[in-house]
C-alpha cells in the first residue's frame, strides 16, 4: 500500500490521564476523519491506499507510510460510502491524490478485521497460550493458570456460565462478575481458524498473549458496534503498543 506524503489525516496524542499509563488516556490516540474524534488507536481503523489507488483496510495497521482512520461502526462506514462523506474526507487529506474507494470497503474492512482476529488465536494456539476443550479449560481455571476466557457466539448458556465459575474460583473472584468474552464469531469460524473440530470454548494461560489478543478484538468489537465487556481480557490492553507499534504518527 502507499500513501501520499505530508497529508495530515490523524495526529498523534499520548494522553496522561491520573489513572496513568496502564489506562485508555495514556494510549496513542487518532482523529477519526469521519467524525473528527479522537480514540484510542487500538479502536480505529486504519485505511491506506493499495498501488492501484484503492482504499483499503489495513486491519494490523502496518502498512508503510500514512493512512486515515476511522472509528466509526460498520453501518457508519457504509452510510458515508454512500453519501460521499468518506470520499470527501479522504480527498481533503491525501491532497487530491487519485483513489478509489470500494463499493464493499464496510464488508472488506470486516473481514479483514475478522481475518486479524482468527490469524491471532491460530498463533497462539500453535504457541502454546491456548487452551481448548471444556474440561482442560475447567481444570486450567480452577488452578489459576487462566487469564482470558472465551466462547464461540452460539455457545449457548451452560458451557460459558461452568466455565466462568470455575475462573472465579481461580482467582478466588467468587461473587463477582469475572466472565468470559462472547465473541463475534460462531463455533464453524474459530474451528476454521484453530484447526480443530467443534471449538466452543478457548482460554488464553499467558498473560502477553490476551494483551496480543485484545488488540484485534477491541477494533473488531468496536467496528461491529459492540463494546467490549471489562472482562474481555485482564492484562493491560494499552499494551497494544508492543503488538502495534506506531512510529510514524500515522
Amino acid at each position: 500500500m502507499r500513501n501520499p506524503h505530508n497529508d495530515t489525516l490523524s495526529s498523534d496524542r499520548i494522553g496522561s490521564g491520573p489513572a496513568g499509563p496502564s489506562s485508555k488516556e495514556a494510549q496513542p490516540e487518532r482523529k477519526c476523519v469521519l467524525t473528527g474524534r479522537h480514540d484510542a488507536r487500538g479502536e480505529l481503523v486504519r485505511l491506506a491506499l493499495s498501488p492501484d489507488g484503492d482504499v483499503l483496510p489495513d486491519a494490523l495497521a502496518r502498512a508503510p507510510g500514512r493512512g486515515a482512520w476511522i472509528g466509526v461502526s460498520e453501518a457508519e462506514l457504509e452510510a458515508a460510502v454512500a453519501n460521499g462523506k468518506l470520499r470527501g474526507a479522504l480527498a481533503r487529506g491525501f491532497k487530491g491524490a487519485p483513489l478509489t474507494i470500494p463499493a464493499d470497503l464496510p464488508a472488506r474492512t470486516r473481514a479483514a478485521l475478522t481475518r486479524a482476529l482468527t490469524d491471532r488465536l491460530g498463533i497462539e494456539l500453535k504457541a502454546g497460550s491456548m487452551v481448548l476443550g471444556t474440561e482442560r479449560i475447567a481444570q486450567a481455571a480452577r488452578s489459576g493458570a487462566v487469564v482470558w476466557l472465551g466462547h464461540a457466539n452460539d455457545a449457548g448458556t451452560d458451557g460459558p456460565n461452568k466455565l466462568a465459575q470455575a475462573w472465579r474460583v481461580g482467582e478466588e473472584a467468587e461473587g463477582t462478575g469475572l466472565k468470559g468474552t462472547i465473541l463475534p464469531l460462531d463455533r464453524a469460524a474459530l474451528s476454521v481458524a484453530l484447526g480443530r473440530d467443534n471449538v466452543v470454548h478457548l482460554a488464553l494461560i499467558d498473560a502477553a498473549a490476551a494483551e496480543r489478543v485484545a488488540v484485534p478484538l477491541r477494533r473488531l468489537l468496536h467496528f461491529l458496534g459492540s463494546e467490549p465487556d471489562l472482562a474481555i481480557v485482564r492484562a493491560n490492553v494499552a499494551s497494544a503498543a508492543c503488538e502495534d507499534i506506531d512510529t510514524k504518527g500515522i
